[in-house]
């Protein structure tokens, strides 16, 4: 675990009595460090750097240059996929496993509590998923016990940084603790998904009129009544530890923003207002503003420290852009050309902004339009870190995306699932209770309640304009087929009825009944 930390004469006599040659010996000193950036809420419109053919007006109002940088210097991935909400990408991320797998469904906050939106729907009986999160004990009711990658990174001599937004398990359980769930450092995680406040003159939140509650920021007394923004704070924060941090190192910044509440960074709002932004989107393109210099101070780190060569930096999105609520303008438009956004199964909801920056292996300024999903970052980061021999106690869905870091373009005919027999709260296109399936450039939805289709083809129709369910008969029946069977195979849990009691059958079943 910590070989590279002995005495170059101890690696003399361990050669003369081994027999071994240096190249033999898994050494730390070899291993590259990796950053993960996670942004919350992040939409694939939200930067200046364009995921789709051409540039539109979104992503030339907002200002990210470092996120322009680093899409220069690395590739863009434009068909990226996480889950609709919070939570689950974060426990997949961590666990490799599929949201329908590991059944930390909706967002966590309360330790054996199904939330209010569900227990109160009319129409559905919600499963009880995993309330309580990730667990590393195998003992703890409501959670998925699973090895995390940082866990395995830290048995192989990685140092393991967490900043920022953790929400991987309920108050008062061990996931809430990143710590317990193989990090080395927290700077501010805990089992909140979002801040009381962004500001340090409000003590991010730590103030007597919100004692008791799970919003305040943790951690961060250093600022408290000071003039500084959060993203600020924590980036501050981060360089203290990296400081201090010998090679090699996995990083994972984990920005509260730009989630709610939507809060204006005073350096960078009035240049938006200029624009003519009304007050809550000029705040919005602040934040991300903010998010990006976090982003660019850590990257210039890298380059004075001269360890930029030697790391990988990835960036993602946990969901897709907040359009239901809290935003200025029209709902449900802030992600176009993509339908909807934040808790919807259309394209707004899922697709995320995604970008790696390898040096030596990643061609700078490229693209790939292969799909991924969230817990593809499992395998690849632990293969990044060299590490192949490892075990895990949950079974892993995710699959290496390490070849299309080799700029393969292959067409591909795997299949990604989502599963959300859940309910988010606000309304609005592809939100509700669902199970869906992308295969190719296929994608089928299959809604709980009434259990009903929807066909799309994304190569032709990317905003999910022409439900093709009724004309492509086979082609849905096909894909009712492979998503049933999936679901089928590992146990999903499916809502029932209110009013008669009934599950909700699985898309394959229901057609076949039909």
């Amino acid at each position: 675990m910590y070989l590279a930390r002995f005495t170059p004469l101890f690696w003399l006599l361990f050669l003369f009595f081994y027999g071994c040659s240096p190249s033999q010996i898994e050494t730390t000193e070899s291993r590259p460090n990796i950053v993960l950036f996670m942004v919350d809420d992040l939409g694939w419109q939200d930067l200046a750097v364009p995921f789709g053919d051409q540039a539109t007006k979104a992503n030339r109002l907002y200002r990210t240059p470092n996120l322009q940088r680093l899409a220069s210097e690395g590739m863009k991935f434009t068909q990226a996929y996480a889950t609709p909400v919070c939570s689950p990408t974060r426990v997949s991320l961590l666990t490799g496993m599929n949201a329908a797998r590991h059944r930390v469904t909706n967002w966590t906050l309360y330790k054996d509590k199904i939330q209010p939106m569900e227990t109160d729907h009319e129409e559905l009986e919600f499963p009880f998923w995993n309330v309580n999160g990730i667990s590393p004990q195998a003992n703890l009711d409501h959670a998925v016990h699973a090895t995390t990658f940082p866990m395995i990174l830290q048995e192989h001599g990685y140092t393991t940084i967490h900043v920022g937004k953790a929400h991987f398990g309920a108050i008062g359980t061990p996931g809430a603790e990143p710590l317990n769930l193989g990090f080395d450092f927290n700077v501010a995680g805990h089992a909140a998904g979002a801040p009381k406040s962004y500001y340090g003159l409000e003590n991010f939140g730590n103030t007597e009129e919100f004692a008791g509650t799970p919003w305040p920021v943790p951690g961060l007394e250093l600022y408290h009544g000071k003039d500084i923004f959060l993203t600020e704070a924590l980036t501050l924060e981060t360089l203290k530890i990296l400081e201090k941090t010998e090679d090699p190192f996995f990083l994972y910044y984990s920005f509260y923003g730009v989630h709610t509440p939507i809060m204006a960074d005073q350096r960078f709002v009035n240049d938006y207002l200029k624009m003519g932004l009304d007050s809550t989107e000029a705040a919005y393109a602040s934040m991300i503003e903010a998010m990006d210099k976090g982003v660019g101070d850590i990257m210039n780190y890298l380059e004075e420290k001269n360890l930029a060569q030697n790391t990988i930096v990835l960036f993602m999105s946990d969901n897709g852009g907040l359009s239901a609520v809290a935003r200025g303008g029209s709902p449900h438009t802030h992600n176009r050309p993509l339908a909807s956004g934040k808790g919807s199964i259309y394209e707004g909801g899922i697709r995320e902004p995604m970008m790696v920056r390898w040096p030596g292996r990643v061609n700078a300024n490229s693209t790939n339009d292969q799909y991924l999903i969230i817990e593809d970052f499992f395998p690849t980061i632990l293969e990044m870190a060299g590490i192949q021999d490892y075990s895990t106690v949950q079974v892993l869905d995710g699959i290496s995306f390490t070849k299309l870091l080799e700029a393969s373009q292959e067409e591909q005919s795997r299949p990604l699932f989502w599963h959300y027999p859940n309910e988010w709260g606000p309304s609005g296109p592809g939100i509700g209770a669902f199970s869906a399936v992308r295969m190719g450039s296929w994608k089928l939805i299959y809604y709980h309640l009434d259990q009903s289709f929807e066909l799309f083809n994304l190569e032709s129709d990317i905003g999910e304009s022409q439900n093709l369910a009724q004309s492509h008969p086979q082609k849905k029946e096909e894909l009712a087929k492979v998503l049933g069977e999936y679901l089928v195979s590992i146990d999903a849990q499916m809502p029932k009825l209110r009013i008669s009691g009934e599950v909700i059958a699985y898309p394959h079943v229901t057609l076949s009944d039909r």
